[in-house]
């Protein structure tokens, strides 16, 4: 197992992408990450970090996952019930598709009905409702600040004539 056989496991999923992040670490999301998706695993191109394979496996087997040899909660990622690989026969090859194919639909099921159903439509429609999702946001933020604007009032106090506290 390598990273070349990694990226051709992860890339056959439905709606994966990849990216190039922090340098030397080549993640793989959930959907494409400008549309909302999430990561679901990431290998260390260049062997400086720790281990070889990061991928998340769900609260459930992130214990069992642990009692193996040369397996390691991720740093940083650990919380949300991710492991690292620190090398290749940590487990077999078959295992490491298995995970790598739970770690997908995982984060995949998570992800928001909205975004889901964009990455199921047509790529011409997804453009239209990416368009018409920006032109949308843009009108929200702005109207609030006119109307906030223009309702600002400054407030005075009256003073009383006759009968204080200095007056006698």
């Amino acid at each position: 197992m390598d990273n070349e056989r990694i990226r051709e496991i992860c890339l056959g999923f439905s709606h994966a992408k990849e990216t190039l992040n922090w340098g030397h670490h080549l993640v793989y999301w959930a959907c494409d990450r400008d549309l909302g998706g999430k990561m679901f695993a990431m290998t260390d191109l260049d062997g400086t970090g720790t281990g070889v394979l990061w991928f998340h496996c769900g609260a459930e087997r992130f214990h069992e996952l642990l009692e193996n040899e040369g397996i390691i909660a991720s740093p940083y990622l650990a919380k949300a019930y991710w492991v690292t690989l620190e090398r290749w026969d940590a487990l077999r090859p078959r295992e490491i598709e298995e995970e790598l194919r739970r770690a997908h639909s995982l984060i995949f099921e998570k992800l928001p009905k909205r975004t889901r159903e964009l990455v199921a439509m047509p790529e011409k429609e997804r453009k239209k409702a990416l368009a018409k999702r920006a032109a949308g946001s843009g009108q929200r933020c702005k109207q609030p600040l006119k109307a906030q604007s223009g309702k600002r009032k400054m407030t005075t106090r009256k003073r009383s004539s006759g009968g204080g506290a200095g007056k006698k």
